[in-house]
């Protein structure tokens, strides 16, 4: 099995920083986004040290908007597939009462 990497934008990085820097700790910003603590630690550590240049990003990160398509599609056909599943069993029921 293998595990996917989240990816974060920079304006996704610079909003949770954001939330810290307006008061927010560290560890209800980690959980509310769940995302681990020492990640935000290294994202504020290099936002303190270069502000602009921080986040630069990487093109190969940026999901293209046809894997996006794709993964969108796959979530329609996951969630077609539980609602079908759904309205059979609650056929089932319905015809036991």
């Amino acid at each position: 099995m293998t595990v996917k990497r989240r990816v974060f934008s920079r304006d996704f990085k610079l909003r949770v920083l954001n939330e810290i820097e307006a008061g927010k700790s560290q560890a209800q910003v980690a959980r509310e986004h769940q995302i681990n603590h020492q990640i935000l630690t290294r994202w504020y550590r290099e936002y303190r040290e270069q502000r602009e240049k921080a986040f630069p990003g990487k093109a190969w990160a940026v999901p293209s908007e046809a894997a996006r398509i794709a993964e969108l599609e796959r979530m329609v056909g996951r969630l077609t597939m539980e609602n079908d599943l759904l309205k059979k069993v609650l056929q089932k029921l319905e015809g036991e009462t």
